[in-house]
């Protein structure tokens, strides 16, 4: 990937929407839920805080993360949808 994020900044790759209900129903585009789960593709080299430290990421390439349904700016590179969120954003990294 040719994005590097800046700051405390991260790249996804947002899961797939569900395209069928649990009881198989299948959705409509306009019905689909916007994910808020995606792939971490890359992460920026944290803030500064106060003193002027840089405060390192707990999040890395790779980790599966749950962030805010409205958080984040949707962009399109080369093709590809990504997201770019803060580290603010991200609720939880999935650990399986």
């Amino acid at each position: 990937m040719n994005l590097k994020p800046l700051g405390d900044r991260l790249i996804v790759k947002q899961a797939e929407a569900e395209t069928q209900t649990k009881s198989g129903i299948i959705l409509a585009d306009s019905a689909k839920e916007k994910p808020q789960k995606g792939t971490v593709l890359a992460v920026g080299e944290g803030r500064f805080n106060d003193a002027g430290e840089r405060i390192p990421m707990g999040i890395e390439p790779g980790d599966v993360i749950i962030y805010g349904k409205y958080g984040g700016t949707e962009i399109k590179h080369e093709g590809e949808n990504y997201i770019i969120l803060t580290a603010n954003d991200v609720y939880a990294i999935v650990e399986e």
